[in-house]
């Protein structure tokens, strides 16, 4: 029997949690005032129309409308909601 624990046993033992970050409303889906679109961390997704982005870089809807992610000329995916009368 070891009288003191192992310098493995104590090192061990801590874990952090996991962020949940990732796009929370797809391309198509409805999104309403305040809806989270998308969790990161740093601007790999910008804000376009109908969005903003929280100091965390957080993107989340302005107003109601569908969800639409585009490509644009320098690689960066802007992502927008487009207003639709007949879903509000």
């Amino acid at each position: 029997m070891a009288h003191k624990k192992g310098s493995g046993s104590t090192k061990n033992g801590r874990d952090s949690h996991s962020q949940r970050l990732g796009i929370k409303k797809y391309g198509g889906e409805l999104a309403s005032v305040g809806n989270i679109i998308v969790r990161q961390r740093g601007s790999r997704f910008k804000a376009g129309l109908n969005v903003k982005l929280a100091k965390d870089y957080t993107i989340f809807a302005l107003s109601n409308g569908i969800v639409m992610f585009k490509k644009s000329k320098k690689n960066h995916t802007t992502v927008s909601i487009i207003k639709n009368e007949k879903n509000l």
